[in-house]
């Protein structure tokens, strides 16, 4: 068994990998010198290989969530990110108010905002939100595009139809009642029609000239080198208007680089810098910033014919050989154990019946009731990436983890893809192949709502390419709790349902449970208006540059 530093992954990824590295590295030298940058100019490097789409759909997970699509559009619904010392709660957003029919709970209207604009100067109404319903969810419609319903169809599975009722109301239909309908709202931004029509009715133009309401325009884009915004210095929200006079956003996917590249003063703010630089940028006196939030790194288990994951017990045998204050320590504290998709703290966590603990004695006796033993050792294999949107720090962590699961008799052997392609492959599921038979996949996620914790995940409808539901996990007992909470419009009888549907996942372990992240940042201290929110999400308006 190759130990996961000797694993190489296939020769066109591995070319695709070094290509960006260097690409991103040539970016930073030779575009964006430490000197003579304009004051106010933050720049930001991101753990993304390439720039995330910017047509109003991003790709790369939430990092591109977070850097192109919070920043140049808005959603009827998003978070309040102002706070770091609670869960970022809901708040209107492009809608102002919101209600879901007595009569037909399937049907939910939404009062728009009036006076908002896209960036190019035309009105955001009515027409404008139908119009971007059909660019993601109507293959006839004119608008429609294939790369941004990748995006989005996923994360809005509950979603029918919609309607316009007058200028600034729209009533959506979900295709059963769901109490969840607006948790998934956030992840549907709204381009400009206008734009798309002058710009020749072509996305990939839209991609280099985007129009949408929020608080940053697009002043230029370099694929796989940087995106430069700017402020939108009449967004609607005036206590929300950028403060910096310029973000750079550069893709620099290995850790170390991004490390350097700040150290050097080539860039302002790094993502996820290696655990192990953490304390000798803060000796340094660059800011790190860290905090808790709904995130939880896992591997999600196939539950395809063949897959040695099919068993509970060996299900259960995986969580208990893996030692995650190891894994903790690895990181430099930076991580919370876990104990279930949810953090320990959750009010909805409960009291599930399997205590997720380091415990290689009690793994190997289930394996041992399961058919296996020294002899006849449990092979699966994993997909991972080298970086990404939330992964941490996913090669090491996986080389810790597949040493632990060796000492009791799982022995792991790993496909190292691209992040892009890992996370395009969420969407092709476990029988897919490109997924190159593998067993499990390695894909961080947030846990923030029901929705996003688990429906997309354990329903058995959403099985790809519907939603995530990578590994064609079924379970009769989850689709009922999942059914019973997507109809509890209480709050209280919602989060009843909710905990008991947690307790039962962590009880059935249809993930290996690892860890919980802190979000690990490091700025030069003359970045300033940070606030890290409790979220995977954060608002970028408020950072500016100290003179």
């Amino acid at each position: 068994m190759k130990p996961l530093a000797a694993l190489r992954a296939p020769r066109a990824l591995r070319h695709t990998v070094l290509g960006a590295g260097l690409l991103s590295a040539l970016a930073i030298g030779a575009t964006l010198p430490s000197t003579a940058l304009a004051q106010g100019t933050v720049r930001i490097g991101m753990t993304a290989s390439d720039i995330p789409l910017t047509s109003g759909a991003p790709n790369s997970g939430f990092e591109g969530v977070r850097f192109t699509g919070m920043t140049l559009y808005d959603a009827l619904v998003s978070w309040d990110l102002s706070s770091a010392d609670r869960a970022a709660p809901l708040v209107p957003q492009l809608a102002t108010e919101w209600s879901v029919s007595k009569e037909d709970p399937r049907k939910w209207t939404f009062k728009l905002r009036e006076g908002v604009r896209f960036h190019d100067g035309s009105t955001f109404n009515a027409d404008a939100v139908v119009f971007n319903f059909a660019k993601v969810f109507d293959q006839t419609a004119p608008q429609f595009d294939a790369k941004q319903a990748a995006q989005v169809v996923a994360r809005l599975p509950a979603y029918e139809s919609i309607r316009k009722v007058d200028d600034y109301t729209v009533e959506i239909t979900t295709k059963t009642p769901n109490a969840m309908l607006n948790t998934q709202l956030p992840f549907m931004f709204f381009s400009s029609p206008a734009q798309w029509e002058k710009l020749g009715r072509d996305w990939n133009a839209f991609e280099t000239q985007p129009s949408g309401t929020g608080p940053f325009k697009l002043e230029s884009l370099t694929p796989r080198e940087r995106a430069v915004l700017v402020p939108n210095t009449d967004y609607w929200n005036p206590a929300r208007r950028a403060k910096a006079d310029r973000l750079v956003l550069i893709p620099i996917p290995e850790g170390n680089t991004r490390a350097n590249a700040l150290l050097s003063r080539q860039v302002d703010w790094v993502e996820n810098p290696p655990a192990d630089m953490l304390p000798m940028l803060g000796s340094r006196g660059f800011t790190v910033t860290s905090n808790g939030y709904p995130h939880i790194w896992p591997w999600q288990f196939s539950f395809a014919e063949g897959s040695p994951w099919l068993d509970k017990r060996v299900r259960q045998a995986a969580n208990l050989a893996v030692d995650r204050e190891a894994i903790r320590q690895l990181l430099g504290g930076n991580m919370v154990p876990a104990q279930g998709l949810l953090l320990p703290d959750d009010p909805a966590f409960g009291k599930p019946a399997f205590e997720i603990r380091h415990d290689p004695a009690a793994a190997r006796a289930l394996l041992a009731e399961a058919g296996y033993g020294p002899d006849k050792p449990l092979r699966a294999k994993v997909l991972i990436s080298a970086s990404g949107s939330g992964q941490m720090q996913p090669l090491p962590m996986n080389e810790l983890i597949q040493q632990q699961l060796k000492a009791v008799g799982i022995e792991v052997e790993f496909e190292v893809l691209v992040w892009e392609t890992l996370f395009n492959n969420w969407r092709q599921g476990a029988k897919d192949p490109a997924s190159l038979g593998a067993h499990a996949t390695n894909i961080t996620f947030a846990t923030h709502d029901p929705f996003a914790a688990i429906i997309r995940f354990m329903d058995s409808r959403n099985v790809a390419p519907v939603s995530l539901n990578w590994g064609y996990y079924a379970n009769p007992k989850v689709d009922t709790l999942i059914g019973e909470l997507q109809t509890a419009f209480d709050p209280a009888e919602n989060r009843r349902v909710y905990t008991a549907l947690h307790e039962t996942l962590v009880e059935d372990a249809p993930f290996l449970f690892v860890g919980h992240d802190v979000g690990p940042r490091a700025m030069s201290s003359r970045v300033q208006g940070f606030v890290q929110a409790k979220s995977w999400f954060q608002d970028l308006t408020p950072v500016h540059m100290k003179p």
